[in-house]
C-alpha cells in the first residue's frame, strides 16, 4: 500500500537561524477540489519559539504560502490559535492526483535575502521537531490524523563555554567539573572551528599539568579528578587557544576540612522553554541537564482548572522517577493562596513522593491552618511567596515558627525583603499604569521585626495562577532567581532538613558563594546570652563572599536597618569585625513569653546588579548579665 510522502528542505536547522522552509507533501491518494489542509507549526509565539508567519502576501518578510503541483500560489488563512499552537489553512481550488506534491513555505520569496527576511528558527534544540498537516478531504472541518514533518535543530555556532563546578570543596579533595560548550542561546553544541582547542587551567596549578580539550561531538565533557592544594577562592579557567576568549567558572571555595556543600536549585518557579503543565519530564530533564541544577520542585497551582488529577498524578510520577541522590533531587510541591492576607501565596512543599495535592476547595485544606493541623512538620514546608505583592500579600500575622522556615524573599516578578525607601533594589512594580505594585503590609524586614525567622530561598519565572497576566502586561521582570542550600549531602532528606534549619541562602540567578557567621554560629542559626553570655557585649561577626564578578557592596542588616557597609571592590572578600554596642540597648523588646531579640542578615550587590541574600541569625537575650561594675558596686554597697 502506498503511503504519503513528507519531507522537509532544509532537513535541519541551527537554533535561531533565519532561512525559508519548504515542506513537500508528496499525496498517497487523490485530493479533491475544495480539500482543507491545516498546517500546524505548534508555536505560542514566545522568543524562544518557532516564529509565527504572516499570511499577507504583499509583505516581504516572514511569510506562509503554499503552491500547488502546477505552481499556483495559495494564500493561507489564520485558524483560532490556542496557548499552545498556531494553525494555518488552505483550501485547495483544484483536485491534487495521487503522486502529486504539494508545498508550503514559510519564510521569504527573495531568494537572495532568506536569511534575512525569512522565518526564523526556534531557539532550542530538539530532534525531530514536528510540524502537523491535517487533511479534511470532505472540507467540513473534519480533519484526520496529521501528517508529520519533522526538522531535527541543532546547536548554532559556539559562543560560550560554561563550567558547572562544586562551590564547596575541602583541601586534597578530588572533584570533577562539567564543560558545557554553548551557542548564544544556552544550547550544547560541537558547531566550532576545527581544530579548537580549550586550555584548562585555575590559581595555583601545578606546571606539570596542562591539559587542553576538543569540543567533542556531545557538546559537553566531564573533566575528573581536579583538586586544590591549598585552602582559597578559586575560579577554573578555559582559555579557546583558537579565539583567546577566557571563560571561568563561578567562585569555588576550598576549605582546609568541608563537611558540607552547596546545592544550587529552584524550589518554586519553570522554564521559558518547557512547560512544566504539559510536559514534566521535559522539564525536569532541562533544569536537570541544561541548567545544571542540583534540585528542583514541581510548583503548579492547586486548582482543579490548571492542575487536573491526571496532571498531579504525572507529577508525582516523574518526580519520584527522576529523584536520585547525588545527582538531581526533586520534591513535590504545589501552590496555595489565599486572598485573606493572613495567609496569602504559598508554595507546599512535600518532603515524600506521592502526596495528595491539598485544594483549597476542600473542606478539609481551605486554611492553613487545617493543613498544617492534618500534617507534621516532617511532612510539609509552607514558603510564603510573593509576600509584598499588593492584592497578593501575606501578613505574617498568623506566622507559624514550625511550617514556615523559610520565605521566598524573591523571584522573577520582583523582591519581598523591603520597600523601595528602604533600599529594594529589585521592588515589585510595573511600567504601566496597570500592574502589580509593592505593598509594605508583606515586608519580610518588617515580619522579622516582629520576630518571624524564616531563612531566604528564591523562585524563579513563573506565569501561572496569579501570575498569569504579568508575562505579556507592562509588570517588570526580572532575572530568575536561585536557591542555595548548604547540606551535608545531596539527597533529599538532608536537602529538606536543612531548609527546616535554615541553612540556606537566596541569589537573583548568579551563584554566588557566601558564608556568614555570628561567634562562629552560621546562617539561620538562634544564638543566646545564657549559652553565650559574651554576646551581650560583642558579636564578632565573620564570613566571606566570592562573586561571579566584582563585589559593589556588601550590607549587614542588623534589626532591620543597615548598620555596617564594605565596598570591597573585587572579587572575593573576607571579613571580620565587631559589634560592640551593648546588646540591651539594641534589642527589640520581648513578645509574650518570647525573650528580647536582635537579628542580622547579610546582602551582597555585584557590579552587574546581580544580588545574593544570607538568611538571618538571632541573639535571644535569655539570661539578665550583670557587668562587673555592677556586681562590686553591689557588694560595696552591702559591707
Amino acid at each position: 500500500m502506498r503511503r504519503s510522502i513528507c519531507y522537509c528542505e532544509p532537513s535541519h536547522a541551527l537554533a535561531g537561524d533565519v532561512s525559508t522552509w519548504k515542506f513537500s507533501y508528496t499525496t498517497a491518494t487523490s485530493l479533491p477540489k475544495g480539500t482543507r489542509l491545516k498546517f500546524d507549526i505548534s508555536s505560542r509565539g514566545r522568543e524562544v519559539d518557532w516564529e509565527i508567519p504572516s499570511v499577507n502576501l504583499k509583505e516581504k518578510n516572514n511569510l506562509i504560502w503554499a503552491e500547488s503541483p502546477e505552481g499556483k500560489i495559495l494564500s493561507a488563512k489564520v485558524l483560532d490559535r490556542d496557548e499552545f499552537s498556531s494553525a494555518f489553512e488552505f483550501i485547495l481550488p483544484s483536485e491534487i492526483k495521487a503522486g502529486d506534491t504539494f508545498s508550503i513555505f514559510i519564510g521569504t520569496t527573495d531568494k537572495k535575502e532568506h536569511h534575512k527576511k525569512g522565518n526564523r528558527a526556534q531557539t532550542s534544540i530538539q530532534r525531530r521537531r514536528p510540524f502537523h498537516l491535517y487533511i479534511d478531504l470532505k472540507g467540513k472541518g473534519d480533519y484526520r490524523d496529521p501528517e508529520i514533518f519533522t526538522i531535527d535543530v541543532r546547536g548554532n555556532v559556539l559562543k560560550n563555554i560554561r563550567i558547572i563546578a562544586p562551590s564547596l570543596v575541602g583541601k586534597n579533595k578530588r572533584f570533577d567539573v562539567i564543560v558545557r560548550f554553548e551557542d548564544v542561546f544556552g544550547n550544547l553544541t560541537n558547531n566550532a572551528p576545527e581544530g579548537t582547542l580549550i586550555e584548562v587551567s585555575y590559581e595555583h596549578l601545578r606546571e606539570n599539568l596542562n591539559w587542553k580539550l576538543f569540543v567533542p561531538e556531545t557538546g559537553f565533557i566531564n573533566v575528573p579528578n581536579l583538586y586544590f592544594n591549598e585552602p582559597g577562592i578559586y575560579k577554573i579557567q578555559l582559555r579557546n587557544l583558537k579565539t583567546n576568549e577566557i571563560y571561568f567558572s563561578p567562585p569555588i571555595k576550598c576549605f582546609a576540612e568541608a563537611n558540607r556543600s552547596i546545592y544550587w536549585g529552584l524550589l518554586h518557579g519553570e522554564s521559558e522553554k518547557v512547560d512544566s503543565a504539559e510536559n514534566i519530564e521535559a522539564c525536569l530533564r532541562h533544569f536537570r541537564d541544561e541548567r545544571n541544577d542540583q534540585f528542583y520542585a514541581v510548583s503548579p497551582f492547586e486548582g482543579i482548572e490548571e492542575t487536573p488529577n491526571d496532571i498531579w498524578k504525572t507529577a508525582c510520577v516523574q518526580v519520584a522517577e527522576f529523584n536520585e541522590d547525588y545527582r538531581f533531587t526533586t520534591f513535590l510541591g504545589f501552590q496555595w493562596f489565599n486572598e485573606a492576607p493572613e495567609e496569602g501565596l504559598r508554595h507546599i512543599l512535600f518532603s515524600k513522593d506521592n502526596r495528595p495535592i491539598l485544594r483549597k476547595k476542600d473542606a478539609k485544606t481551605n486554611s492553613l491552618k487545617k493543613i498544617y493541623k492534618s500534617h507534621t512538620t516532617k511532612e510539609i514546608l509552607s514558603i510564603p511567596s510573593f509576600t509584598m505583592g499588593k492584592g497578593f500579600e501575606t501578613t505574617f500575622i498568623d506566622y507559624d515558627p514550625d511550617y514556615e522556615r523559610v520565605v521566598e524573599i524573591y523571584n522573577a516578578w520582583g523582591s519581598s525583603e523591603c520597600t523601595v525607601k528602604e533600599g529594594n533594589l529589585r521592588p515589585i512594580a510595573t511600567d504601566g499604569k496597570k500592574g502589580i505594585t509593592e505593598t509594605e503590609k508583606g515586608s519580610i524586614r518588617k515580619a522579622l521585626n516582629n520576630n518571624c525567622r524564616f531563612g531566604f530561598v528564591a523562585g524563579g519565572l513563573d506565569d501561572r495562577g496569579v501570575y498569569g497576566d504579568f508575562y505579556e502586561s507592562d509588570q517588570i521582570q526580572y532575572s530568575p532567581g536561585k536557591t542555595a542550600i548548604i547540606a551535608i549531602e545531596q539527597t533529599r532528606e538532608a536537602l529538606f532538613h536543612a531548609l527546616i534549619n535554615r541553612c540556606c541562602y537566596a541569589t537573583t540567578g548568579e551563584r554566588i558563594v557566601l558564608g556568614f557567621y555570628i561567634a562562629e554560629a552560621s546562617m539561620g542559626s538562634e544564638l543566646n546570652t545564657k549559652a553565650k553570655p559574651g554576646l551581650s557585649f560583642n558579636r564578632h561577626i565573620s564570613g566571606f563572599v566570592a562573586g561571579t564578578t566584582l563585589i559593589k557592596e556588601i550590607l549587614f542588616v542588623r534589626n532591620g536597618k543597615p548598620f555596617h557597609t564594605i565596598y570591597p571592590k573585587q572579587a572575593h572578600y573576607e571579613f571580620a569585625f565587631d559589634d560592640t554596642e551593648l546588646l540591651s540597648k539594641i534589642l527589640f523588646p520581648a513578645q509574650g513569653e518570647k525573650p528580647p531579640f536582635v537579628y542580622y542578615y547579610i546582602r551582597v550587590v555585584q557590579e552587574d546588579g546581580h544580588i545574593a541574600w544570607g538568611s538571618p541569625i538571632w541573639i535571644d537575650q535569655t539570661e539578665t548579665v550583670i557587668s562587673n561594675t555592677s556586681k562590686k558596686s553591689k557588694k560595696s554597697g552591702k559591707s
